[in-house]
């Protein structure tokens, strides 16, 4: 696959390796964007069936990208809020304690922790080994040794959002089958770039923000719900997410029946008559683009510079357990962190900085060039 910069808007004197922190917007969904705002000049022509086809549409494509039926995908404004509805659902007799992994996203552990503490559960958090060989291995398998008929859920994220740490989801997610607990699972890190498979790793929810590796616009995410929550209880009592919603003569023939599958987990307003569209087409882009050739571009771009790390003893995950599109670096002792992210600020390197990790990404849109820049400046 070759760099498709060509795709994107973003000025040729910066080197964004930040996908992790927020997309560029592709071109193409730009341009979507600019036209659904024009529409909404003359809502004249928006009809009732225009609340929901774009909807089924995103719903559709999402769901091949994570071989999930779309019926089982719902339209969520946040990471937080589908969180929310996933672990509200997780049973109340079905163990004693929950687990997340240590320093996860603050929306996961919050979330959890809440729920612990609101129905009396203790909170387990499974820190990374503090070692540097064989780390990635010895954190799932610490992971999937946690996990016992006790287990409630687990809740944690596909790749570490800090360091890029690839967890072997499939081990994990086989554990909580075998011991009845609940695997919901915050994709945003991954679900786009790295491939999944909701069935295979046997994930009850997998949540994902929409503008990060799916390069959608900011404020809409997409969650997959297995049937396991289809008698759930929703954040809300949205009309659109019932059984009659489609016929807008109706609306005042209230009914508690819902739309079936993960519908009732749909915010309100999911129609989203600039945002969706914007969805959707990156869906669009995504799905011409293959995960797996996605993650071979990324890897020989940063082949260069994960092999100067190893030689130069920063720290860097190993590669059986790191993805390509998300690289954690940890600075040596000897060099200076604020002198580093000053140079990478003067030489227009856009980064991370996690906890003492630099967090950096990569997509099509990166080069050989970013990369190039990148190692000037660690090598100063």
């Amino acid at each position: 696959m070759r760099p498709q910069k060509h795709l994107f808007n973003l000025p040729e004197e910066i080197h964004y390796l930040n996908c992790a922190y927020m997309s560029p917007l592709l071109s193409a969904v730009e341009e979507v964007g600019l036209k659904a705002i024009l529409r909404l000049r003359d809502p004249s022509g928006i009809r009732s069936v225009d609340f929901f086809t774009e909807q089924e549409l995103v719903k559709r494509k999402f769901g091949q990208l994570i071989n999930g039926k779309p019926s089982q995908v719902a339209i969520i404004p946040s990471v937080s809020y589908g969180l929310k509805s996933a672990v509200s659902n997780i049973p109340i007799n079905s163990g004693t304690h929950a687990i997340t992994i240590g320093d996860e996203f603050p929306s996961d552990y919050l979330t959890l922790s809440a729920w612990c503490l609101k129905n009396n559960k203790e909170l387990k958090v499974i820190q990374a080994p503090a070692v540097r060989l064989g780390r990635g291995k010895i954190w799932t398998e610490q992971i999937i040794d946690s996990i016992n008929p006790s287990t409630a859920a687990v809740v944690m994220s596909s790749v570490h959002w800090m360091n890029g740490t690839k967890f072997n989801l499939e081990a994990i997610g086989r554990r909580c089958k075998d011991c009845h607990a609940m695997f919901i699972v915050d994709g945003s890190q991954s679900v786009g770039i790295l491939p999944m498979d909701v069935i295979q790793n046997h994930v009850d929810a997998l949540i994902c923000t929409g503008y990060k590796w799916l390069f959608g616009p900011y404020s809409i995410g997409l969650a997959y719900y297995s049937e396991s929550f289809d008698q759930g209880e929703p954040l809300e009592d949205s009309w659109m997410n019932r059984a009659n919603a489609e016929d807008f003569t109706r609306l005042t023939d209230y009914t508690e029946e819902y739309k079936a599958g993960a519908a009732r987990f749909n915010m309100g307003e999911s129609s989203n008559f600039i945002l969706l569209p914007m969805m959707n087409r990156a869906l669009e882009q995504i799905l011409e683009w293959s995960n797996n050739s996605l993650q071979d571009y990324c890897g020989q771009l940063i082949a260069p510079l994960v092999q100067y790390l190893q030689e130069n003893n920063y720290g860097v995950e190993e590669e059986a357990y790191r993805t390509n599109h998300l690289l954690g670096i940890l600075l040596p002792e000897d060099k200076n962190r604020e002198k580093v992210l000053q140079e990478l600020r003067e030489n227009k390197i856009y980064v991370s900085l996690r906890g003492n990790i630099i967090r950096m990404s990569t997509h099509l849109f990166n080069t050989e060039e970013d990369i190039g820049r990148l190692l000037e400046v660690l090598k100063m």
